[in-house]
């Protein structure tokens, strides 16, 4: 079972934005940028592109609301979207409130966030949301 896997299962806390019946989406707790959000299936896949197409389709609908807020939430020219994948084995979409191209860059450092900060960014993107 992967560290994604454990965390939509609530084995392990995290700071959801969104979930239904096949994708689950919550705060990265070592962002690039405050308000990076991982979009993950359900579905226990490693590599993105062995996902079924229907799951590879309906994970950028559910995320695009989420990407919205993002975009409202936190000061940004836009929400960059990457799927590097190498980090935890089971697929994923990174969403960063970006502006440049080099906020996504992950060879950077990232942000420590207080627990604060982290409830404080879930709230403003859930308030988007609802909005």
């Amino acid at each position: 079972m992967t560290l994604f896997s454990r965390i939509i299962a609530g084995e392990i806390p995290a700071y959801k934005i969104a979930e239904n019946e096949r994708f689950f989406a919550f705060l990265d707790v070592f962002p690039l940028r405050a308000g990076h959000v991982l979009v993950v299936p359900k579905l226990e896949v490693d590599k993105m592109f062995d996902l079924p197409a229907d799951y590879l389709a309906d994970m950028l609908v559910f995320a695009q609301p989420i990407a919205r807020a993002i975009e409202k939430s936190f000061p940004c020219k836009r929400v960059g979207i990457t799927a590097i994948g190498l980090e935890v084995p089971h697929a994923h979409l990174h969403l960063i409130p970006i502006n440049s191209s080099n906020d996504l860059n992950f060879t950077q450092p990232k942000l420590t966030l207080t627990e604060e900060q982290l409830k404080d960014a879930q709230g403003r993107i859930l308030a988007a949301m609802e909005g």
